[in-house]
């Protein structure tokens, strides 16, 4: 085991880096648990928070060697098919550096909190359109041309200023209906323990096809959402 001084500079550096308790109170749980480790959902119910939102901070934490993945049951006891459990590993020192946006992100989620969450998800959309409308106001020469074309146009110009902004984004056609989909989100952890905050994506949608499509673009809504429990997250217009 660690000893106190390298285990209290663990969970500070944790806590500094990511701007985010609950990734501390995960840490301390798995530490707690000893050789035998947690589960994902041991965790989601001791922490009240969703299976897959445990697993992503339980798997960021194994990427940054803070924790160790076993298969297996502890002391090897029980039937079925064994789990995917997590281990503290006895000398880990993470090396994070701070960044003032992980801050700013982590209060901006616990301020949405606070208020109702169809008032906290028109707010999160209002802004995203906002800054849409700038960004697409900010597009020149073919991407904007093109975008004035046609409405599948418009998405791929959507697409590309998303993924310029961090989101690695493609435009999909499915089932008749035109939908962009995010392979990464830069809102990163506050999204996915403040969901309300994908309504950004779909507000930054919404904002840029008002700009680039004059035509009407009816309803943008988010189709799914990683911080939800969907494998990807697409908004589709």
């Amino acid at each position: 085991m660690a000893t106190d001084t390298s285990f209290n500079a663990t969970v500070s550096a944790i806590t500094d880096a990511f701007g985010d308790p609950t990734r501390r109170h995960v840490y301390l749980l798995v530490r707690s648990s000893g050789d035998d480790g947690v589960t994902a959902s041991m965790v989601a119910a001791e922490v009240d928070i969703h299976t897959n939102v445990a697993r992503h901070h339980l798997e960021k934490l194994a990427a940054g060697g803070y924790v160790e993945i076993q298969s297996g049951r502890p002391n090897a006891s029980g039937a079925g098919r064994p789990s995917k459990r997590y281990v503290a590993v006895a000398a880990a020192h993470p090396e994070f550096p701070v960044r003032s946006d992980d801050l700013v992100l982590s209060l901006l989620g616990r301020a949405l909190t606070r208020l109702p969450r169809d008032e906290a998800e028109q707010l999160a959309e209002e802004v995203g359109a906002e800054y849409g409308r700038v960004l697409a106001a900010g597009l020149t020469g073919d991407a904007l041309e093109s975008g004035h074309r046609s409405l599948r146009a418009a998405i791929g110009a959507v697409a590309d200023a998303l993924t310029a902004h961090g989101f690695a984004a493609h435009a999909d056609d499915r089932n008749d209906r035109l939908r962009i989909i995010n392979n990464h989100c830069p809102f990163g952890d506050v999204a996915m323990e403040h969901p309300v905050i994908c309504a950004v994506d779909r507000g930054m949608v919404r904002g840029m096809l008002s700009e680039l499509y004059t035509d009407g673009i009816g309803e943008v809504v988010t189709e799914s959402s990683v911080a939800l429990g969907d494998a990807i997250c697409s908004t589709t217009v």
